[in-house]
């Protein structure tokens, strides 16, 4: 089955970070990214650009209105997923865990829906 595993940060923690600490970081990101990979279950993954550069879109009665950024204002936002394959959400919370920024954000798990 397929999971989304949503990484939320605090975008403003993450800023703060020296170069030394981000790259660390990456690289830890680099093993995760490799060992899903190595045993099956990377479907896909990427980070996300900052909340900065986000557009929010409504279409409502006819109307576009778009809003810069997010919507909501939250401490932590949303920086990146994994699409995993896992046997079922056991399996899927134990890769979620292991994505690095769970120790200081949070991680959603959610299956995904097939159409």
């Amino acid at each position: 089955m397929e999971y989304l595993l949503l990484i939320y940060s605090p975008e403003k923690e993450l800023e703060k970070r020296s170069p030394a600490d981000y790259a660390a970081l990456n690289a830890e990101y680099g093993k995760f990214t490799a060992d899903l990979k190595e045993k099956g279950h990377f479907k896909g993954g990427n980070p996300l650009q900052p909340t900065a550069t986000a557009t929010t879109v409504r279409a409502h009665d006819g109307k576009v209105l778009k809003t810069d950024g997010p919507f909501a204002e939250t401490k932590e936002q949303l920086g990146g997923y994994y699409l995993v394959e896992a046997k079922d959400l056991d399996e899927a919370i134990a890769l979620a865990a292991r994505v690095p920024s769970a120790r200081f954000g949070s991680i959603e798990v959610r299956p995904i829906m097939k159409m």
